[in-house]
């Protein structure tokens, strides 16, 4: 048997951002909050620093542009979310089961980070390159596994990078019946979802750690301006040699 590893990893100066996309504003209870919460603490307790918020309490508008002002709408508090975002090494998308899929507050906020997908970063990669993302889902219907591909391959298909099982969460017995926090759930207890919740969180931490001792994701073969200039390691072109 493998002997379970001691030595606690430094995270420290890791900073995490967690978006709840449930449907209920505050301060209404909700139960993405509460797995949120568990992952969060297990965050804290390693010296990562720890920003959340809850996205139906913001005016986000509709579109995927980096601020929706500037095409057509009166109000938009995502370039001011949008900051938190990219102050954050990990990112978490949490959110609800509705009919098998994820809240349309979620598919909104999705939208959003999409529309930031093309401005590049220091090194000329993507914006999002060198985070790290993850997902945290909850209700009491199928659909788990549905919803956590959806955000997971939103994620990186936008430049997050995603770790091993970079998602968890709740759904007790399928059908009607209790939510994640509702008395007697045994949601908080259940042993099968507080493991998952935890592997995730620690692989998240340990992505984005080695991402920071890397210097962020390598930027050899994916640069965009070197791919428009012509230059590209695997496509030879006589004027970029």
């Amino acid at each position: 048997m493998t002997a379970p590893v001691s030595e606690r990893p430094d995270f420290s100066g890791l900073r995490a951002l967690y978006i709840n996309c449930t449907l209920n504003r505050s301060p209404q209870p909700s139960h993405t909050q509460g797995v949120i919460d568990r992952s969060a603490a297990i965050m804290e307790a390693n010296g990562v620093g720890v920003d959340q918020f809850r996205a139906v309490d913001h005016d986000i508008a509709t579109g995927v542009r980096p601020d929706m002002t500037e095409h057509g709408w009166e109000t938009d508090e995502w370039p001011a979310l949008l900051e938190r975002v990219l102050a954050a090494d990990i990112l978490v998308i949490g959110g609800p089961i509705w009919l098998g899929d994820n809240s349309s507050v979620t598919r909104r906020v999705i939208e959003r980070l999409y529309g930031y997908s093309g401005v590049l970063n220091e090194h000329g990669q993507y914006a999002y390159y060198g985070r790290v993302g993850g997902a945290l889902l909850t209700g009491n219907e199928d659909g788990l596994k549905h919803c956590a591909m959806n955000i997971l391959f939103s994620l990186q298909h936008i430049g997050y990078t995603i770790p091993p099982q970079a998602d968890a969460g709740w759904i007790g017995e399928v059908g009607p019946g209790p939510s994640y926090l509702d008395e007697g759930s045994g949601g908080p207890e259940n042993d099968f979802a507080n493991r998952n919740i935890s592997f995730m969180t620690y692989n998240l931490m340990h992505t984005a750690a080695m991402l920071r001792r890397a210097g962020g994701f390598p930027a050899y073969g994916n640069q965009r301006a070197a791919w428009d200039a012509g230059c590209s390691p695997d496509n030879a072109n006589p004027e970029h040699r």
